[in-house]
């Protein structure tokens, strides 16, 4: 019963996709109790009948491969069996460092079938980062490939190691895995709330936390990802992100797959814009998703040359530029909508298809969710962080933050405050204005970083940029930017007046940037940046009393005198 109801919820969400208000009054969670998605839905309806053959993943450059769903149901069966052989049991942690091969898949498969635990990991991880996941995230079996063993040297020899590639001493061969037996029988039924996933965070702020999801947070709670995404059944989507990071599992495995759509992989050894514009074009891509920094590429390009199959364009990961929507709707009359999510939750605020899109609002919230602005005091608010109600608590929502000693931190309280601040207009529309650690106030003016960042990017030189306080004994602070500029581009005065006269064309006067730094911008090894190594930076110099020579100061120009 369990599976159908989650396919009964999948299909009001498709008879929906264009109807926004009736997906949002009346979509409701689907209450599963036992539910194993690898075995009770791909494995039961993806893997049989009319979609079974019908392509499931295609990768294409490195690595290239076809598979259906029904091979993937097989192999993926033979590769529980496999790791069942070496002593993986349900509740174990599985970490899984691979890029975008087909094992990462496989894999992924196989321990949702075992019930164990798995715990992506980005290939940019270093030997410190591994340690770290294997004490706090207590994995206790790893695969990856054999070219990146030598990181694990000097943990535990307790660990089950399974290399892909080239044999390793010391390691078990992936291969050999693929070798047992294609009939999977599960030691017992799964329950929905049991484990599956854990997550590090990016750690913008501070050390990563763990996220803990269960086995209903999501693989159902992706209904509203793939609601969002507007994926039809037989698509082929693309999404641009990397294994490791929660928006890999949200777009390249569950949204996909929960509608039966093939996950399109374009595996390149560098990035490349044109490249990726003319492999979509050529495999029938029908849905593509991507970072703003990917599509602030893209456009760089001649996009009406492109004779693309595209139905779906979407933005994720960062709030996007309506510079970039508009330019790919002249282009291809196509307009990319905007979504929010995080890695503790699915999608929940988003521009489903067929829905009116305003400039530099992310959306609605999205069936399922109910979302509210909180102020400190836990009141509504106009702006506010944005917070989603735990009455009822949508099935999406994380367990809970697994602590350093194994316990998990649930969620209390009438809400969860995910961190962002946002605005609702009078249409219900959300704003996303900034981390909650991030906006700050100059001249007792709030000042979103994210708005004056995105000024600043439209300016031909400026690659990218992060707008932070500069503590002033006047102003308490003043927005000071640290900027990144495009190749060529040179760090001098006529740059930074340059940039000074756009933002005074662009900005009301309390809101300018006042300062401007040329400097190699802090991130995450997902590519964040990280605001409060700037912020830290800033005080440090304010109490030294010093000043760096990349930095431009509005006083400094005489020229911008009356503007």
């Amino acid at each position: 019963m369990t599976a159908a109801a989650f396919k009964a919820a999948r299909d009001f969400l498709l008879a929906h996709r264009t109807d926004y208000a009736t997906a949002y009054r009346d979509f409701r969670w689907p209450e599963v109790g036992k539910f194993n998605w690898a075995l009770n839905w791909f494995d039961a309806e993806l893997a049989r009948g009319a979609t079974a053959d019908q392509p499931a993943l295609i990768i294409v450059g490195e690595g290239a491969a076809r598979l259906s769903f029904a091979e993937l149901s097989e192999r993926s069966s033979r590769v529980a069996n496999g790791l069942r052989a070496l002593g993986v049991k349900r509740g174990d942690r599985i970490l899984l460092m691979l890029g975008n091969i087909v094992p990462l898949w496989e894999v992924m498969l196989a321990s949702i079938k075992l019930g164990a635990v798995v715990i992506p990991a980005t290939t940019l991880l270093a030997s410190t980062d591994l340690a770290d996941r294997f004490d706090r995230g207590r994995a206790r079996h790893v695969v990856t490939t054999s070219g990146e063993t030598g990181k694990f040297d000097g943990l535990d020899a307790s660990l089950t190691r399974i290399a892909i590639g080239d044999a390793v001493p010391g390691w078990n061969r992936y291969d050999d895995l693929l070798a047992a037996s294609a009939d999977f029988v599960p030691d017992g039924e799964t329950d929905a709330d049991d484990p599956l996933l854990l997550y590090f965070t990016s750690g913008t702020t501070a050390k990563p936390k763990l996220v803990l999801h269960s086995h209903r947070s999501y693989p159902v709670g992706h209904l509203s990802t793939m609601y969002v995404l507007g994926l039809k059944p037989g698509d082929i989507h693309l999404n641009v992100s990397s294994p490791g990071w929660a928006k890999h599992a949200w777009s390249c495995f569950f949204a996909p797959w929960n509608v039966g759509a093939a996950v399109f992989i374009a595996s390149q050894g560098r990035f490349h814009a044109r490249t990726l514009l003319d492999t979509i074009a050529a495999n029938n891509v029908t849905t593509l998703c991507a970072p703003p920094t990917v599509w602030r590429m893209l456009i760089q390009e001649d996009l009406k040359s492109i004779r693309h199959s595209l139905r779906e364009v979407l933005g994720a990961g960062e709030p996007l530029n309506p510079e970039v929507i508009e330019q790919v709707q002249a282009a291809w009359g196509l307009t990319i909508r905007d979504f929010y999510g995080q890695t503790e939750t699915t999608a929940q605020v988003g521009n489903p298809p067929g829905q009116p899109i305003k400039p530099g609002s992310m959306g609605r919230p999205l069936p399922g969710y109910t979302i509210r602005l909180l102020d400190p005091d836990d009141q509504e608010a106009g702006e506010g962080e944005l917070s989603i109600a735990l009455d009822p608590r949508p099935a999406a929502l994380m367990r809970g933050y697994q602590q350093d000693d194994g316990s998990i931190l649930g969620l209390t309280g009438a809400a969860y405050r995910t961190g962002d601040v946002a605005s609702r207009d009078a249409d219900g529309y959300l704003t996303y204005v900034g981390r909650a650690d991030d906006v700050f106030k100059a001249s007792d003016y709030r000042i979103s970083p994210f708005e004056l960042e995105s000024i600043l990017i439209e300016h031909p030189a400026v690659a990218e940029a992060a707008v932070v306080p500069a503590p002033d004994p006047l102003r308490l602070a003043v927005p000071k930017a640290y900027v990144a500029l495009v190749g060529g581009a040179a760090g001098d005065r006529a740059t930074a007046l340059s940039i000074f006269l756009h933002l005074r064309e662009r900005l009301a006067p309390f809101k300018r940037v006042r300062r401007l730094e040329f400097h190699e911008l802090p991130k995450t090894i997902s590519g964040k940046i990280r605001r409060v190594e700037l912020r830290q930076l800033e005080r440090k110099r304010a109490a030294d009393g010093t000043r760096e020579p990349a930095e431009f100061r509005e006083e400094d120009f005489p020229e911008l005198a009356g503007r």
